[in-house]
């Protein structure tokens, strides 16, 4: 569970595509996203996974999205029976849930290469009102620390003779008592101390306050841009009209 907690917290890297402009990368995303809902054989969905694959081999973040995959595979499981039990065919509640897989990929290849930091710009930069930028960032900063706490804290109750992997059901559920309580103990301490944080630098006093930095698109982000635009359309073209269906 470490090993897939981990993958959930930023860690500035020195690649080609870390170095790109954050709304070039959101750019990127955003039509991966799009190009994993239309696609509608499995031949197509291997393309797009081996395209997404070589991106992250390139931004040097194969582990870290193997991890995000090993947590959304979860999901795509009760996906996948959901959708069985619906339609009655294999094939496409497979189709369905690796699809769901591939979409988690392609947002996280975002979130994994920007700093919570650049997401704020790129939000301030879509005008997004002030407090709504400032709560999506602090979760983003936040959930995965909780995450690593509630690990730390089931490791300190195992330790401590708590089983956690016996019983039936109801009873997990009823041994994750002790394990939520700190949890929440500590989330509504750091929630105070964030609230003396943001009072103690004036929160709010400067109705548009400025920022330290601005970021520019370079040649190079505006030719990468173009060219992942230019790609969308010639994926679209050739899964509708070249590729077999």
């Amino acid at each position: 569970m470490n090993w897939i907690a981990g993958g959930f917290v930023f860690r500035r890297a020195d690649s080609v595509f870390h170095r790109l402009d954050p709304r070039t990368k959101l750019l990127i995303s955003i039509l991966l996203f799009c190009v994993a809902l239309i696609v509608r054989t499995f031949l197509e969905l291997g393309l797009l996974g081996a395209f997404m694959l070589s991106l992250s081999g390139v931004a040097n973040i194969l582990r870290r999205v193997a991890r995000t995959a090993a947590l959304s595979a979860v999901f795509a499981v009760v996906i996948f029976i959901l959708d069985y039990l619906v339609m009655r065919d294999v094939g496409t509640a497979l189709l369905y849930s690796l699809r769901f897989v591939a979409i988690v990929i392609s947002t996280s290849l975002f979130f994994i290469t920007t700093s919570p930091d650049e997401l704020e710009q790129v939000m301030k930069y879509f005008h997004f009102p002030r407090d709504v930028v400032f709560a999506f960032v602090t979760a983003v900063r936040f959930v995965p620390v909780m995450m690593l706490d509630a690990l730390q804290i089931m490791d300190a109750q195992k330790s401590r003779g708590l089983e956690l992997q016996k019983g039936n059901m109801v009873i997990r559920v009823r041994n994750l008592v002790p394990v939520l309580i700190p949890l929440v103990v500590n989330s509504v301490i750091r929630s105070g101390e964030l609230a003396e944080a943001m009072e103690s630098r004036a929160y709010g006093a400067v109705s548009r306050p400025t920022s330290l930095f601005q970021y520019k698109a370079r040649r190079a982000d505006k030719l990468v841009s173009l060219a992942a635009v230019l790609l969308f359309a010639s994926t679209v073209y050739a899964f509708y009209f070249v590729l077999p269906t």
